[in-house]
């Protein structure tokens, strides 16, 4: 049962921030619930020991202070805010730097081809498309949950938890 969480329902649930993301600019608060319940049926079923569950729990508190002050000053989203605070309590304090930095560049990227696909024209097959249409919209933000969950995604296979769960 646990292996389903981490294996199956955590990497489903990035796919689908990352896509509600890009599609609609928003990302539902359920995501990021789905997963933090998710990991409390992870850590019961596997046996988590208190230290290691204050290690997730306090990567994911710090990493909210952080996004949730980047929201407040306007620089990200709250749900990507959620999303990289409910991310981090899987990922734990033993990879959530590279995470984090991981996650800065992807976004950096994704910004700048954002930027530079907002510069020309949108081609006309994509000019019919709803979502495309309002991501190259100026005014749009960039769909940042795509970053972090194709962070996440790359990062998860190295952590304690991954590797504990395949030695099981």
């Amino acid at each position: 049962m646990a292996s389903l969480s981490l294996f199956v329902v955590f990497p489903f649930l990035m796919a689908y921030a990352a896509a509600r993301d890009l599609l609609t600019m928003l990302i539902p608060n359920a995501i990021s619930l789905v997963l933090i319940a998710a990991f409390g049926l992870f850590a019961v079923t596997t046996g988590m020991g208190w230290s290691d569950l204050a290690g997730h729990f306090g990567a994911a508190a710090a990493t909210l202070a952080v996004t949730f002050t980047l929201f407040a000053l306007g620089f990200i989203g709250g749900g990507d805010a959620k999303l990289a605070a409910a991310t981090a309590l899987w990922v734990g304090f033993d990879r959530l730097a590279d995470y984090l930095l991981l996650a800065s560049i992807a976004g950096g990227a994704l910004t700048l081809g954002i930027l530079l696909a907002r510069a020309y024209p949108l081609p006309a097959l994509l000019a019919r498309l709803p979502f495309a249409l309002h991501l190259h919209d100026q005014k749009t933000g960039v769909p940042y949950g795509i970053a972090l969950a194709v962070s996440a995604l790359l990062v998860m296979p190295d952590t304690a938890m991954w590797m504990r769960a395949l030695a099981a």
